[in-house]
């Protein structure tokens, strides 16, 4: 490998919430992490991902999308979410196909003009439209900001996503790989799978409960062939606590087994997951209860 060829750097995935971030950067780097779910927020932490191949090393920093903050916990979203944008050395910017271009788009549009940074602007969903609608899409966006580059892809499908690894490439300083090839997150295990049983709850779930939730483990242990965890899943009142356990335990067994599944999937190895309920009331609004389920403000500056 010619030092000299070699590229790497630090891009960024930005974009409304549920516009298919983590979904992209699962199918760019061909392994699942970052959770995905039809809704809103699922991301709270910045998930660090690793794609390296034979002409360099790109560092996918999924950040929560960017919205308008309710609480402590959606500033700290936010905070995350705009404070990268000066870090890395490419922004791709996900949008969905549309030349209607609303107050959310317009407000990202705002953060993106004051860094310097090159904006890939990503049309994603492109499977959902006709082939000669994108034109139009793409010109919407072209008249209100100038883009390093526009590819419209398909992050369900695949579509274009090699087109769009080389135009991250073409951005990304010379230099030497940060991960060793072998890495694919920096994410601790125990965090990657707090997060799977997380997403299946948002599965699972009805609509007034999934931000009200967050996942903690209790206990990771390997023993013999069977990696043994204890989970307890955090919300926010007794009424969620219900519907969480669901009649007879059903909504728990139905949330255990299929993050039970996708956890053997990834661990490579039989799992026994013990789950439990517990209430936190407003967890979200607590500092405490955010640095404990792992959403440090500190990392995202909130003091400032």
């Amino acid at each position: 490998m010619n030092q000299k060829q070699f590229k790497s750097g630090f891009v960024t995935l930005i974009g409304r919430p549920n516009v298919g971030k983590s979904t992209l950067m699962n199918r760019l780097i061909g392994q699942k992490i970052a959770i995905t779910s039809n809704k809103p927020q699922t991301t709270r932490n910045r998930i660090q991902t690793v794609l390296t191949l034979e002409e360099g090393q790109i560092v996918f920093l999924d950040t929560p999308g960017i919205h308008k903050a309710k609480n402590k916990l959606g500033d700290y979203m936010v905070n995350v979410a705009e404070r990268t944008l000066n870090e890395v050395d490419v922004i791709l910017w996900l949008v969905e196909p549309s030349d209607f271009i609303g107050a959310g788009e317009k407000h990202i549009i705002e953060q993106l003009q004051k860094t310097k940074t090159p904006v890939i602007l990503v049309i994603n969903k492109t499977d959902t439209v006709k082939k000669e609608e994108l034109f139009g899409f793409i010109d919407t966006y072209r008249k209100e900001m100038d883009f390093a580059e526009i590819v419209p892809v398909s992050a369900l499908k695949g579509d274009n996503t090699d087109t769009l690894v080389g135009q991250i490439m073409k951005y990304l300083p010379y230099g030497p790989a940060f991960y060793d090839e072998d890495t694919i997150t920096d994410q601790p295990m125990r965090q990657i799978v707090a997060e799977l049983i997380r997403e299946k709850a948002l599965r699972c779930l009805s609509d007034e409960i999934p931000h009200g939730i967050a996942v903690s483990i209790e206990k990771m242990k390997d023993q013999g062939k069977v990696c043994h965890i204890e989970a307890t899943i955090c919300c926010e009142r007794d009424s969620h606590k219900g519907i969480i356990i669901g009649k007879g335990g059903a909504m728990l067994k139905k949330i255990g087994s299929a993050a039970r599944f996708e956890i053997e999937k990834m661990l490579e190895q039989q799992v026994n997951l013990q789950l439990w309920v517990k209430v936190k009331k407003d967890w979200r609004d607590s500092d405490f209860l955010l640095k404990n389920f792992g959403y440090n403000p500190k990392d995202a500056d909130m003091d400032e």
